[in-house]
């Protein structure tokens, strides 16, 4: 999986998966049945998405951690658990398309921030501009 993949996994959380469940079997013993998808007509309009809450959830998760977030990518990968060596931060970088050197500067690091919040909104995130910019 991808660096970006992770962090939006991390972030958005994972879609629950039908798991099996025990049934009575009619001789008394249970056997594991897997539930049956619903299948229910598709509404004349669609719903919109609902938008996951970046910065809520970021907040949540830094709670009682001395992590800067809104500002450090490193701190950002710590807080979700992500190794934030210089490797992992390359990697991020190519996925998201930067094109200076790749040598854990500054400059890369607040742009891989910045990216990272305008991607994270470009795939169903709420991100405040003061987090994008």
């Amino acid at each position: 999986m991808s660096i970006f993949g992770k962090i939006k996994d991390a972030i958005f959380g994972h879609k629950a998966e039908a798991k099996p469940t025990l049934q009575p079997h009619p001789t008394g013993s249970a056997t594991p049945t897997t539930p049956k998808p619903v299948t229910t007509p598709a509404p004349a309009t669609a719903a919109p998405i609902a938008q996951v809450d970046v910065e809520a959830n970021l907040t949540a998760l830094a709670q009682g951690k001395d992590l800067d977030w809104r500002s450090s990518i490193v701190d950002l990968m710590k807080l979700l658990g992500i190794e934030s060596s210089l490797d992992n931060r390359k990697e991020l970088a190519r996925e998201l398309g930067y094109n200076g050197d790749l040598d854990g500067s500054a400059e890369m690091n607040i742009w891989l921030h910045k990216a990272t919040m305008r991607a994270l909104e470009e795939n169903g995130g709420k991100v405040p501009a003061t987090l994008r910019d």
